[in-house]
């Protein structure tokens, strides 16, 4: 009587482990799709940023002519963190995006200069292929890009091309954007249908602006042209349209490499029309207020990579604004070393020299919502920090 218990057992015990089999080779084969999908996809997001601070000193700070000693944040890099993904949709073609917020390493909050917005370094999505790319959302303008790869100083976010134009290190809201690269060759070309907010109905040129960016590189040697114009936008209490304010600018620019040296050459000029200003073009001489609407600027600059992990690069720039002699001069002396290929240290020093009414500090020119250097006195700026890489 026990002995057919003892093979219904057996038949059950087999069933049960061909039943366990069965579900364990149906996860396996959905796991093994699953995997099989992620990798035709072959996508990807990686987190990355920069910490950047430093202590940093500043003389004639304020109409007293006292010193100011601070913590400062995005100094030669502006802090940040951000998303990138790229998802590779098959035949050459890729879905790209990136989302990137900037913020204050002294005090954890959003970067100032980005008005409160989340992402307001860069939000875009688009498409990339062997074509170019295609990007909408909140980017970077061309005169960025180009300052990028021209500017001596590498756009850097404290003393340098910055401080006679912001417009270097400019990004706009609502932006269509192309870029091309074929070999040696770089085209790119955006347009923005409000540069710093919403579209408003029946107010086409509010806020527009656009541009172009050419530049060529081959060997130790690359140059490049760019072109941004912007309309004005509506503004003040009650609102004021001033869409119909317009400023152009144009600039080029040069670089040759030799040995661990490398020079460069800039040219930008600007020009305000229809009641737009130029920073720094308003200026009081003597109790005569002066407006300039156009201006030429110039810098000449040198990078030098004295070792692997150490390198120096210097920079002076000159503006000249046009029917006012308010002329200023700014100079940039930086070391870097490396402690690794992420974290560096660093030290800057930036010298201005006003006259004739010019009031140029070395973190930019003095308006009435900032405390910097007063008209005809020069400023000396010295930062030391660290910066890391991730």
């Amino acid at each position: 009587m026990r002995r057919p218990s003892t093979w219904a057992t057996k038949i059950s015990q087999s069933v049960d482990k061909e039943s366990v089999d069965m579900k364990m080779k149906l996860f396996a084969a959905a796991v093994a799709a699953l995997a099989a999908g992620g990798a035709y996809a072959q996508s990807s997001v990686t987190l990355y940023g920069v910490a950047d601070v430093g202590l940093e000193y500043v003389n004639n700070a304020n109409a007293a002519g006292d010193d100011l000693f601070r913590m400062s944040s995005g100094n030669q890099s502006g802090s940040r963190w951000g998303l990138r993904g790229v998802e590779d949709l098959g035949g050459g073609l890729k879905g790209v995006f990136v989302l990137e917020s900037g913020f204050d390493l002294d005090t954890g909050s959003n970067a100032t200069s980005q008005g409160g917005r989340l992402f307001g370094r860069q939000a875009y999505v688009g498409l990339q292929s062997q074509f170019g790319s295609l990007l909408l959302g909140r980017q970077q303008t061309s005169f960025y890009d180009f300052g990028l790869q021209f500017d001596p100083m590498a756009i850097s976010s404290r003393y340098g091309i910055l401080s006679q134009d912001s417009a270097f290190a400019s990004r706009a809201d609502n932006t269509v954007k192309y870029i091309g690269k074929f070999g040696g060759l770089t085209a790119s070309a955006f347009y923005s249908f409000n540069n710093n907010g919403q579209e408003v109905a029946g107010a086409f040129r509010r806020g527009q602006q656009y541009g172009a960016l050419v530049s060529y590189a081959a060997g130790p040697f690359a140059v490049g042209a760019a072109y941004d114009e912007i309309h004005g936008s509506t503004t003040g209490t009650p609102p004021v349209d001033a869409s119909g304010q317009r400023t152009r600018r144009a600039t080029v620019g040069a670089n040759y490499a030799f040995g661990p040296a490398k020079v460069y050459a800039g040219y930008r000029w600007a020009k305000a029309f229809d009641g737009a200003a130029l920073t720094g073009g308003t200026t009081v001489d003597n109790g005569v207020l002066t407006t300039s609407t156009a201006s030429n600027l110039y810098w000449l600059g040198l990078g030098y990579q004295l070792t692997p992990a150490f390198s120096l690069s210097g920079a002076a720039y000159y503006q000249d604004f046009r029917k006012s002699e308010a002329d200023p001069w700014q100079f940039v002396i930086t070391a870097d070393y490396a402690l690794s290929k992420r974290t560096d240290v660093y030290t800057s020093l930036s010298y201005t020299l006003n006259d004739k009414g010019s009031a140029l500090g070395v973190n930019g020119f003095n308006t009435a919502t900032t405390t910097n250097v007063q008209a005809n006195k020069d400023q000396f700026g010295a930062v030391v920090g660290l910066r890391h890489k991730f």
